[in-house]
């Protein structure tokens, strides 16, 4: 699909006197991150073909302050919020979906405190309702035989109790769906939450991020599916030090739906 894709604004809405029916929230590791771009270009994408009516916020959008609140800074974190608040009640946005757990669980259960009311839904969720009420397909074989283990985000699984969503859109590709040995609720951390992800590691035997890879190794995939940028980074980051780069992917479930799509 080569054509460049009209991406519309908020702002463009309501200069027509319209809401749209869903916000994207593209988030920080989405708009900045170059690995993380090609997440939020294949769900746009996704968007697109499932005709859906969204518009983003564009350079209106910032940080939504989770960083901060993890590092303590909770100072920080509600100046952050309230602006985000202000500009998304402003435009009259009631629906929320986002590809990153951090931005997905700060804005459904730390916005509504400070005056930000919105139904908030992660990109996987989303996904899965746009092919069960039949506006996306996933067609063709594409992964079909393919080893995909799928790593449980933090703030997506054990923060929020999403489990499902992501799995059912990888059996869905006609792959094999391999579980690690610590999964779901006892899924281990890929070391970047918290406002780690921002930091050096700290001294010890061995980084989280490699001990996490090297779990996901053991079911000999082919692809290891991640939901959450920061987990795509890190895992990536592990697959590297393993030097397994030429055999082994680490693609968001964006991606893999995308793909399957030939989009």
């Amino acid at each position: 699909m080569s054509e460049a894709i009209k991406v519309p604004t908020a702002a463009e809405y309501i200069a027509q006197d319209k809401v749209p029916e869903v916000l994207f929230w593209v988030g920080c590791s989405g708009s900045f991150d170059d690995r993380s771009k090609k997440i939020t270009k294949a769900f746009v994408k996704l968007l697109h073909k499932a005709g859906v009516d969204y518009a983003v916020l564009g350079a209106e959008e910032s940080c939504t302050g989770d960083p901060a609140k993890r590092a303590g800074n909770e100072f920080l974190f509600q100046m952050q919020a309230m602006m985000n608040i202000e500009v998304l009640n402003g435009y009259g946005i009631k629906r929320i979906v986002t590809t990153c757990p951090h931005c997905f669980n700060t804005l459904k259960n730390e916005y509504p405190e400070l005056g930000g009311n919105y139904e908030v839904v992660h990109h996987t969720s989303f996904l899965k309702d746009l092919i069960a009420s039949g506006k996306l397909t996933i067609e063709g074989g594409k992964f079909k035989g393919k080893r995909i283990t799928y790593h449980d985000p933090c703030y997506l699984g054990r923060a929020n109790d999403i489990y499902e969503a992501p799995r059912e859109l990888i059996e869905k590709l006609d792959a094999a769906l391999l579980e690690m040995k610590r999964n779901k609720r006892n899924g281990l951390c890929c070391g970047a939450g918290g406002a780690q992800m921002f930091k050096e590691p700290e001294p010890g035997n061995k980084d989280i991020n490699i001990e996490r890879t090297d779990e996901a190794l053991e079911t000999q995939p082919d692809i290891i599916a991640a939901a959450c940028p920061f987990c795509n980074t890190m895992m990536s980051d592990g697959i590297k030090a393993a030097e397994k780069e030429g055999t082994v992917e680490v693609l968001d479930i964006a991606e893999l739906i995308a793909s399957a799509q030939d989009l």
